[in-house]
C-alpha cells in the first residue's frame, strides 16, 4: 500500500511539472515578439556588388575566345530490329556478328565539344577526344560565324590537339600560369555543355596535381567544383583576371552529369604541347632515361631518408641522357632544374615539358649524401603504333605500345612475358570487345612479337578480309583469341 501510495505522488509531481511548461511555453508564445532589423549594410551591398560587377566583367571578355566545336564521322553499323540488344560484346564474340545482323550500312555520327582561341590567325586548342576520328569539324565563335576546322596535330597522352581556322583578328585569350593556382581560388568553366553554347559555370579549386585519373598518360590535373557536364570538354578554366589557366577535360560521375568533381589541364602543360604541335606539327618531349617509383615509407626507412618526397631510380636505360650523366639504381630524384621533386609523377611532367637538348641540374641522394648531376635532356623516343587508319584490316583501331619496366611493375606482368601492350581499342574496331586494354599481344597469326616493330610488320601484311588469331596474356593466363572481319 505504501509503495503505491509513493508511486502515485511521483506521477503527480511529473504531470504538474509538465502542466506548468505547457502553461508557460503558451504564455511565451502569446507574448507579442519584436522584428528583427534585416537591414543589410551599406558597405556589405556595396561589396557584394562589386564582386557582381567584377565576375561578369570577366565572363564578358572571355566567353568570345571559347568556340562551339561539332564534328562529324561515319561509322559502319549492322541492320537489325532488336541491335541494340544484341550488339553485345558477349554475343558478337561467341556467336558473330553475322548470327545477329544483317548488312552493314554507313551513319554519320555527330558530337558535339568546346575550344579555346588560343592565336588571333585562328589557332584553337581544344581535347584530342573531342576531334578525334573526325570527317569534319566545324567550329562555330560567338557570333554566329561559322568556319571548318583542320587539325594541325593531336597528343593522345594528355589528350590535347590543336586545330585551325581560315579566319585573322580573333579574339585570342590571355594564357596564364597555372603554377600559381592556389586551392580555394575562384575559378569559371566556359563551354557548351549538352550543346547550350557558351555556358559559364563558377567555382573554386579543389586541388591541383590530381593524377592517376585514367584519362591520360600525363596527369596533373587541376579539380575544380564549378559545373561541367558532358560538351565542355575543351573548354577554358579562366581565373578572376579572365585568365586561361586550364583546358576542361573530364568529369567524375556515377550519373554522366555534374556531380561536384571536374578535371582541367593545367596551362602551363597545354602550353608546352600546344606550342610543339604548332610548331612541328607534333609533340617534343624531353627524355632522361630512367624508369623511376614513389618513395614509400617503407623505401624511405631502407634508404634512410628523412622525407618520403622524390623519385626513386629503378633503372637506367643505357646510352640515354641520364646514362652519360652519371645516374645510378638506387638515386633519389630529389630536385631537377632547381624545382623540388615530389613524386616519380611529378619528376615525369617536369621532364616531358622540358625541350630535348636543355641542359639542367638534377640533385639526387646517393647513399645518404646528396650529389649534383648535369644532364642533357634527349627527345622522348614515341613508340605508339597502330593508331585508327594505319592499318584496314580487323586490327583497325588497335593501340598498342612496348612492354616498359614501369608498365610491367603497374601491372604485375612478369619478365618471361615479351608481346606489346595493348593501351586502347576504338569502339568501332572488330577488336573491340574482344580484346581488352592492357592485354598482352604474344603472337600474331602464330608469329612471335616482342616490340611494336615486330607488331607493325606483321599486321601490316594482313588483308582486310582475314581472320586473325591472337596469343594473348590477360590477368595471368594465356588466351588464343581470334578476331573476324
Amino acid at each position: 500500500m505504501r509503495r503505491r501510495l509513493l508511486v502515485a505522488g511521483a506521477l503527480m509531481l511529473i504531470v504538474g511539472f509538465l502542466v506548468g511548461l505547457a502553461v508557460s511555453v503558451r504564455l511565451d508564445l502569446n507574448e507579442p515578439t519584436l522584428a528583427k532589423d534585416t537591414t543589410i549594410s551599406s558597405r556589405s551591398s556595396q561589396l557584394l556588388a562589386d564582386l557582381n560587377s567584377a565576375l561578369a566583367e570577366v565572363a564578358e571578355s572571355v566567353k568570345p575566345s571559347v568556340v562551339n566545336i561539332s564534328t562529324t564521322k561515319v561509322v559502319t553499323l549492322r541492320e537489325h530490329p532488336l541491335r541494340d540488344f544484341f550488339d553485345d560484346p558477349f554475343f558478337r564474340r561467341f556467336f558473330g556478328d553475322d548470327f545477329f545482323f544483317g548488312p552493314k550500312r554507313k551513319y554519320k555520327s555527330t558530337s558535339l565539344g568546346s575550344g579555346v582561341i588560343v592565336r588571333e590567325d585562328g589557332y584553337i586548342l581544344t581535347n584530342n577526344h573531342v576531334i578525334r576520328d573526325a570527317d569534319e569539324i566545324l567550329v562555330k565563335l560567338v557570333d554566329k560565324r561559322e568556319f571548318k576546322g583542320k587539325v594541325i596535330g593531336t597528343d593522345p597522352r594528355t589528350d590535347l590537339a590543336v586545330i585551325k581556322i581560315d579566319a585573322k583578328g580573333l579574339p585570342a585569350i590571355k594564357i596564364g600560369d597555372s603554377d600559381a593556382l592556389k586551392v580555394g581560388e575562384l575559378v569559371m568553366a566556359i563551354g557548351n555543355p549538352f550543346g547550350l553554347s557558351h555556358t559559364i559555370t563558377m567555382g573554386i579549386v579543389s586541388a591541383v596535381g590530381r593524377s592517376n585519373v585514367g584519362v591520360a598518360d600525363y596527369e596533373d590535373f587541376i579539380q575544380t567544383d564549378a559545373a561541367i557536364n558532358p560538351g565542355n570538354s575543351g573548354g577554358a578554366l579562366v581565373n578572376v583576371r579572365g585568365e586561361l589557366v586550364g583546358i576542361n577535360t573530364a568529369i567524375f560521375s556515377t550519373s554522366g552529369g555534374y556531380m561536384g568533381i571536374g578535371f582541367a589541364i593545367p596551362s602551363n602543360m597545354a602550353r608546352v604541347v600546344m606550342e610543339s604541335i604548332i610548331k612541328y606539327g607534333k609533340v617534343i618531349r624531353g627524355w632522361l632515361g630512367v624508369t623511376i617509383q614513389d618513395v614509400t615509407p617503407e623505401i624511405a626507412k631502407h634508404f634512410g631518408l628523412k622525407e618520403r618526397a622524390g623519385a626513386l631510380v629503378t633503372d637506367v636505360v643505357k646510352d640515354s641522357p641520364a646514362d652519360r650523366a652519371g645516374f645510378k639504381r638506387g638515386d633519389v630524384i630529389i630536385e631537377f632544374d632547381g624545382r623540388p621533386v615530389e613524386d616519380s609523377r611529378n619528376l615525369r611532367n617536369m621532364v616531358a615539358n622540358t625541350p630535348p637538348g636543355t641542359r639542367v641540374q638534377v640533385r639526387v641522394l646517393r647513399d645518404g649524401k646528396e650529389r649534383i648531376l648535369n644532364v642533357v635532356l634527349g627527345e622522348f623516343p614515341e613508340k605508339v603504333m597502330a593508331r585508327k587508319g594505319g592499318y584496314e584490316n580487323v586490327l583497325k583501331g588497335v593501340y598498342v605500345q612496348d612492354l616498359t619496366d614501369d608498365i610491367r611493375k603497374k601491372l604485375d606482368i612478369p619478365e618471361r612475358v615479351k608481346g606489346v601492350i595493348v593501351t586502347e581499342i576504338e569502339p568501332d574496331s572488330p577488336a573491340f570487345g574482344v580484346l581488352k586494354r592492357n592485354d598482352v599481344i604474344q603472337e600474331v597469326d602464330r608469329k612471335p612479337i616482342t616490340s611494336v616493330d615486330d607488331y607493325e610488320k606483321v599486321v601490316s601484311e594482313i588483308g582486310a578480309d582475314e581472320s586473325v588469331l591472337l596469343l594473348v596474356y590477360r590477368e595471368g593466363g594465356y588466351i588464343y583469341i581470334t578476331i573476324k572481319p
